[in-house]
């Protein structure tokens, strides 16, 4: 449990835990604006002896304020003062209670809508760390400075990341902040309709409306959990955010071999930009049966669009050319999951 959340429940909990005393005692007060002690007990079973501990304990909590006269008088507070507060505590609680009742456990498939923002920032957060080798990330600024150490720690351990930043209006300017250091490349998009995205490894995966991340009625947030709907936000990723946006910096030193993909695209690009020979191991399944297949040789022919739209990649293996293609793929011999390339040989895996 996050320290936020254990705070918001003791908050709310010490609020709302009134005895039998307290609340008869409080509606009485509300009922009539103020007493005294003595009508207190006159009006309620509250033994008078009790009637002095069981009103500072309303003032304690900031339900009724006690006046120090002549007899000492009870004054309700009201209660949009009183529970304002409390109010919109409660309702962030509950929405970050109903999150965690409907979170995907780390072990299964599993695909879940959350309205919390907290939540929401906390599953991003997630997604960033546990990317290994690929991440795919569209960020506010905001966001962007919140994640910034986290995207700087995955892009030191060799992680490959493209980072879109929006609204492209409000991105930091390149000459005032090292992209370099938090991503391998940064583009960044116009417009607020961009949504907040990220993509680890192409298993985990988050998809969130920049509204949820405001003060709107309207949030919500997808958390794809090592599901295989899950390539539908890498997709959207790759074919409508990225090939939209204006590139802001790209790292041109070369990451060393052999490299390990999520995305076809990603590993196609690298192919075609880097020149020279490789060699593929890749891990998918086939398209005509769906069942598990593993095949290595050189990779002797790449098929790419400037859109992004197509991409794959033909590997010589000892019984024939196989032509691999991403995630759902139908046109080549195998869909690609995980595709790992070598210069020299054929990766192990």
């Amino acid at each position: 449990m996050t320290d936020d959340l254990r705070q918001t429940l003791d908050t709310v909990g010490e609020r709302f835990n009134l005895g039998e005393y307290e609340i008869d005692a409080y509606l009485v007060v509300l009922e009539h604006g103020q007493l005294t002690a003595s009508e207190i007990a006159d009006r309620t079973d509250i033994p008078q002896p009790r009637v002095y501990d069981t009103v500072r304990s309303l003032a304690d909590r900031q339900l009724v304020e006690l006046r120090e006269s002549r007899p000492m008088r009870i004054v309700a507070i009201d209660p949009e003062e009183a529970f304002g507060e409390i109010q919109t505590s409660f309702t962030e609680l509950v929405d970050e209670l109903v999150a965690r009742y409907t979170a995907p456990a780390r072990e299964t498939e599993a695909v879940s809508l959350v309205k919390s923002r907290s939540t929401i920032v906390r599953h991003l957060a997630e997604c960033i760390e546990s990317a290994e080798y690929e991440l795919a990330v569209s960020l506010t600024p905001e966001l962007l400075e919140e994640f910034g150490d986290t995207l700087a720690a995955r892009t030191a351990a060799g992680v490959s990341v493209d980072l879109l930043v929006t609204p492209a209006s409000a991105a930091p300017e390149p000459a005032s902040f090292d992209y370099l250091s938090v991503a391998t490349t940064v583009r960044a998009r116009r417009g607020i309709t961009t949504p907040v995205v990220a993509v680890a490894d192409g298993e985990r995966s988050v998809y969130a409306t920049q509204n949820a991340l405001r003060n709107d009625t309207d949030r919500y947030g997808v958390i794809f959990n090592r599901s295989a709907l899950g390539f539908l936000v890498s997709g959207f990723f790759g074919t409508v955010l990225w090939t939209t946006a204006e590139t802001l910096a790209t790292d041109s030193s070369e990451r060393p071999f052999p490299r390990k993909y999520a995305s076809i695209r990603r590993a196609v690009k690298d192919i075609r930009g880097l020149g020279g020979e490789f060699y593929a191991t890749v891990e998918g399944r086939d398209v005509e049966t769906g069942e598990s297949r593993v095949c290595s040789g050189k990779v002797v022919g790449v098929d790419f669009t400037d859109s992004e739209e197509v991409a794959s990649l033909t590997v010589a293996t000892d019984s024939g050319r196989v032509e691999i293609g991403g995630r759902v793929a139908a046109l080549e011999d195998i869909e690609g999951r995980e595709i790992h390339i070598g210069r020299e040989t054929p990766p192990e895996i």
